[in-house]
């Protein structure tokens, strides 16, 4: 494994096993504090945490899976796991929201809970979210420089509880005033963020599972090879990901009197013109003659 290689599976760990234990503390800290008050908007939070958490467990067997290398049973890497991980926390995330909505109706339905709203009740969910703050920049900002969908899952969820815990700072001031049907609904509110970025980051990983094309890469690839000057046309271009790597196969045409040296020389700039502005990047360049 090479030097750069390395570093960066050792930063991609880091930042996954960091999660995990900031996972941990906010599971345990909303649990015991909405225990203690009857909050169901903080319980919600804490069972959000805790899916959080089994979903950082995935991310980091996931990261740690994916940079292996391509072995004989597996031609084009494992980068697929990643894929298959953020899928795995989409499910999670819609588990969370059946139980939300579930306590939610029965709340509104059945006659309120008297909730206790304490000093604590306010301090756990600015401590979280602070904590989802940080974690989804850094999450965020590793997932971007390594074109990681495992890690940019994980920090959507912590960029998920973010928004929930405001959602239900709302419902705890509403409470302190003794409007207690806020906070169940402020726990169907906190379902409802969920479903939409669940239903977003199941899109994504489903995508990449059934090699779908990212249009955004598949426009970048055509004007790369199309910028170079012996390229008369472009007749194909395929693209697919996996986990952190793009694979893709382009089909040119060029001047039919070239020599076949001449040809692979042009295939090579093609291919290094790509690699050079996507990371990660494997591609196969096919020539054809020209008209």
């Amino acid at each position: 494994m090479g030097s750069d290689l390395l570093h960066e599976t050792k930063e991609k760990r880091f930042v996954a096993l960091s999660s995990i234990i900031a996972a941990i503390f906010l599971t345990a800290m909303k649990l015991l504090v909405g225990l203690l008050t009857g909050s169901l908007g903080i319980l919600s939070e804490a069972l959000h945490s805790g899916l959080d958490l089994i979903a950082a467990f995935m991310t980091f067997f996931a990261v740690k899976i994916a940079d292996a290398p391509a072995d004989k049973e597996h031609n084009y890497g494992h980068g697929k796991i990643e894929n298959l991980s953020a899928l795995g926390e989409t499910f999670l995330l819609f588990i969370t929201c059946i139980w939300i909505v579930y306590e939610a109706v029965s709340r509104l339905v059945f006659g309120h809970t008297e909730i206790k709203v304490t000093f604590w009740s306010f301090a756990v969910i600015f401590v979280s979210m602070i904590i989802d703050f940080s974690r989804s920049r850094a999450l965020m900002r590793v997932a971007k420089k390594y074109n990681s969908q495992a890690l940019e899952a994980d920090a959507l969820h912590f960029s998920t509880d973010i928004l929930s815990s405001a959602v239900v700072l709302i419902g705890l001031i509403a409470s302190f005033f003794n409007y207690h049907i806020a906070d169940a609904i402020s726990a169907m509110i906190v379902a409802i963020i969920v479903i939409v970025i669940s239903f977003k980051l199941g899109k994504k990983s489903i995508d990449a599972l059934i090699d779908r094309s990212p249009e955004a890469l598949h426009s970048k690839i055509f004007d790369l090879a199309n910028s170079v000057e012996e390229v008369s046309k472009i007749n194909n271009i395929r693209v697919r990901t996996s986990g952190s790597y793009t694979f893709g196969d382009v089909d040119i045409m060029i001047n039919p009197y070239l020599t076949i040296r001449q040809g692979h020389e042009i295939c090579d700039h093609v291919e290094s013109n790509i690699k050079s502005e996507i990371n990660r990047c494997e591609v196969h360049v096919h020539i054809e003659p020209a008209n």
